[in-house]
């Protein structure tokens, strides 16, 4: 039960009247409820869409879009935004990446990287609002997003000095992590089909590629690019197939 608030409470604005201390070891452990997370934000997007039905598709979409974004805090696209900022102004060097990441504001490329990736999961968005099954594919796209997480903890080194994420790596555990994971993918294919993941996979070998081309490895933002990156992806894959 810590663990799982934990996660709740690093993933979620969402109000937890509890205090605790955690230990290391349920640090490590919160991280398999990440996808279980995100099942609850899609479950929370599914019923608002529901209770939206009959209302014009854009506005519904903006709407639902407006929601995931306040229920998570923006915390997956300050990790977009700083990766977009580092990456490009780094200029190749991992360290100067990596202080620019730190930094605090966003620049032009970060800006235009966040309208970019808004501007494609709304349109998404509206056109599988149009579908009938739309409902239970957004409760997984939120899920799978946040699987990403597990999958880069898995493969990647983790390159910020004294950052969260090098605590949570050492102590996740290893073997649940990946029973999460293959549990998370066969979900996955059977609600999104084989496509979506295919492309989504791509996604994630693209962004584990550059972050190791650029950084040496991966950091928080990384997590949180991949989780916004893997999200629209998703989405457009679902709509084209």
């Amino acid at each position: 039960m810590t663990a799982f608030i934990l996660a709740v409470q690093f993933l979620t604005r969402i109000p937890v009247p509890y205090s605790i201390k955690a230990s290391d070891e349920q640090l490590g452990q919160s991280v398999l409820f990440y996808p279980v997370i995100g099942l609850f934000i899609g479950g929370f997007l599914a019923l608002v869409a529901f209770l939206l039905q009959g209302n014009a598709i854009s506005l519904q979409a903006a709407i639902l879009l407006t929601f995931w974004v306040l229920i998570t805090g923006g915390l997956h696209l300050d990790g977009l935004a700083d990766c977009a900022d580092g990456w490009a102004g780094g200029l190749g060097n991992p360290q100067r990446s990596l202080e620019i990441m730190k930094d605090p504001a966003s620049g032009a490329i970060a800006v235009v990287v966040l309208i970019l990736v808004l501007l494609l999961k709304w349109t998404a968005l509206s056109s599988l609002l149009e579908q009938d099954e739309g409902f239970s594919q957004l409760i997984i796209i939120p899920a799978l997003g946040r699987s990403a997480i597990l999958a880069l903890m898995l493969s990647s080194p983790y390159v910020s000095p004294n950052g969260l994420g090098e605590k949570l790596i050492r102590y996740l555990p290893k073997t649940a992590a990946a029973l999460v994971l293959s549990t998370m993918l066969a979900l996955g294919f059977y609600i999104v089909g084989f496509w979506a993941l295919f492309y989504a996979g791509l996604m994630l070998l693209a962004i584990r590629f550059l972050a190791h081309q650029r950084l040496g490895g991966v950091t928080g933002d990384v997590y949180g690019a991949a989780v916004e990156l893997l999200e629209m992806v998703l989405l457009i894959a679902v709509v084209f197939h």
